[in-house]
């Protein structure tokens, strides 16, 4: 049974969090029994210590209010108006609820406004600012570890993806086909050749970037199906439709390719009237990209190589994309479906 790493870091940081509050509710009680002889509390110190005790609540909420809500959608946002503005209210809010209290819990004494505005505007001053730095300080930190994972992981899967991508037998069988073209004079001698070129170039120089433009991507896409309908020709129907009415975004070079040699590869071979799908379109700043084929069940355990595509784009997906994407993969009868669906920036 394998630990999911992710989740215990999100329980161990809410332990934290709870022992940290308990500490701070705790230490008034503390402090009240080191100060008073024997431990003995008077009426109007136990009130206080009530009073105080509720109070931390609203100083825990002014602490997460600004964490979760006024720094990331304000300060973040550069809405500082609206960032101080929130706080001012939340803080009238406070005085307003430390006045009711105080005349439920301790009637002998007036209430001061100015003290206790004085007074509750410091705490809250604290545990703001103590939010802010938290939310600003653990955001960067998330941040740069993102930042140094995606580095590692784009080390880790280079050699793999450019060894993955076109495979050696791929190679070796358009290679003997251009040798048969050769004999035979055929006119798809020269633009096989070209696709071929075309093929190895984005491989080899263009990929390099962080990122592409789609059209470039989808240009390789159809160098690299062209050449397997040359592989395979009428054993295998294909079809492909890949509509770019947005072509100018761009793109992680080498992302969709996975999913369609997975499809050659798993698609072809010992299937009966095999058959593959390649859809693509673009529309409102949003890629549709769907995979599918025929396949059948093996018993023979999960091809190792394969799992290596699959499971690279899937993290690099995971690693440049986040929620900004989709994937989903379904197998429905006798058929293997990939769906992604990206979101790109307008």
């Amino acid at each position: 049974m394998k630990l999911d790493f992710k989740f215990l870091k999100k329980y161990q940081k809410v332990i934290v969090h709870i022992l940290v509050w308990t500490a701070l509710f705790l230490l008034p009680y503390i402090l009240a029994l080191q100060v008073e002889d024997g431990g003995t509390r008077s009426e109007l110190t136990r009130k206080i210590l009530q009073l105080n005790s509720i109070m931390n609540i609203l100083w825990a909420a002014t602490f997460y209010l600004n964490t979760l809500i006024f720094v990331p959608r304000f300060l973040f946002q550069k809405k500082i108006f609206l960032f101080i503005i929130g706080n001012i209210i939340f803080f009238a809010g406070v005085v307003l609820f430390n006045r009711w209290l105080y005349g439920v819990l301790i009637i002998e004494q007036p209430y001061s406004l100015f003290n206790g505005i004085t007074f509750n505007a410091l705490f809250f001053l604290f545990f703001a600012l103590i939010g802010t730095v938290f939310k600003s300080v653990s955001d960067r930190v998330r941040m740069e570890s993102i930042a140094q994972e995606r580095e590692s992981e784009n080390l880790k899967t280079e050699l793999s993806f450019l060894r993955s991508q076109i495979s050696p037998h791929f190679l070796f069988n358009v290679l003997n086909n251009i040798v048969a073209l050769v004999r035979l004079k055929s006119e798809e001698l020269e633009p096989t050749i070209l696709k071929l070129s075309s093929l190895m170039q984005y491989m080899l120089y263009e990929t390099d970037d962080d990122k592409v433009l789609l059209r470039s991507e989808v240009d390789y896409l159809h160098s690299y199906i062209d050449l397997q309908k040359l592989r395979f020709g009428d054993r295998l129907a294909l079809n492909v439709d890949l509509k770019l009415k947005e072509d100018w975004h761009a793109i992680e070079p080498m992302l969709l390719i996975p999913f369609v040699e997975n499809a050659f590869k798993h698609g072809t071979g010992l299937i009966k009237d095999p058959e593959i799908d390649i859809s693509l379109q673009t529309l409102n700043n949003r890629l549709t990209f769907r995979v599918k084929n025929k396949y059948i069940e093996k018993d023979n355990a999960k091809d190792k190589v394969s799992g290596i595509g699959l499971v690279n784009v899937q993290r690099r997906l995971q690693l440049l994309y986040g929620k900004k994407h989709s994937l989903n993969f379904d197998k429905t009868n006798d058929w293997f479906t990939v769906t992604l669906e990206l979101t790109f920036e307008p």
